[in-house]
C-alpha cells in the first residue's frame, strides 16, 4: 500500500474543469465543468498546509494537497467552497487495515479537525467562517 493510501490528505483547493468521467450513476457534468462561469479555482478558508504542520499523531500521516482529483470528492469540495464561500474542507481518509485501527484513525481525524477548528478561530479567519457558517441552535424545551 503506497503512502498516500495510508494517509490522511488534507485538500486545500477545489476545480471547476477537467471533469472527464462519469461517476457510478453515469452523471458527468455538461462540458467537464463544475459551474459554468465561475473561477477555475476555489480555495478553502482553512490554510490545510498550516494543519497538517501542526497535526502529530504517531503512525498516521497527514499529508496536505492542491488536488483532489476531478471526480465526485473534487466536484463536491468546489461546490461546497462555492455555495459556502470558501467555508468547506474536504479530508480524504485512508481505509482502514491492520496498520490503521479504527481507534487511532478516529483519534488521527479527531486531532486534524480540532487544528482545523483552531485555524478557523485565529482573528484572520474568524469573520469569514461566522459570516458564512449555520447556526444550530437547540429546540425550545430541549
Amino acid at each position: 500500500m503506497d503512502t498516500a493510501a495510508k494517509a490522511i490528505i488534507l485538500e486545500q483547493s477545489g476545480k471547476n474543469q477537467g471533469y472527464r468521467d462519469a461517476d457510478i450513476r453515469g452523471f458527468w457534468p455538461e462540458g467537464g465543468v463544475c459551474l459554468p462561469g465561475s473561477p477555475d479555482v476555489l480555495e478553502s478558508g482553512v490554510c490545510m498546509k498550516a494543519v497538517c504542520k501542526r497535526v502529530a499523531v504517531e503512525g498516521v500521516d497527514v499529508i496536505f494537497s492542491r488536488d483532489a482529483g476531478r471526480y465526485v470528492c473534487d466536484y463536491t469540495y468546489y461546490l461546497s467552497l462555492h455555495h459556502g464561500k470558501g467555508c468547506a474542507a474536504l479530508i480524504h481518509v485512508p481505509p482502514l487495515w491492520r496498520g490503521l485501527p479504527a481507534s487511532l484513525l478516529g483519534r488521527a481525524l479527531k486531532v486534524v479537525i480540532q487544528e482545523m477548528l483552531e485555524e478557523v478561530g485565529k482573528p484572520k479567519h474568524k469573520a469569514q467562517f461566522e459570516e458564512n457558517s449555520t447556526m444550530v441552535l437547540p429546540a425550545k424545551g430541549n
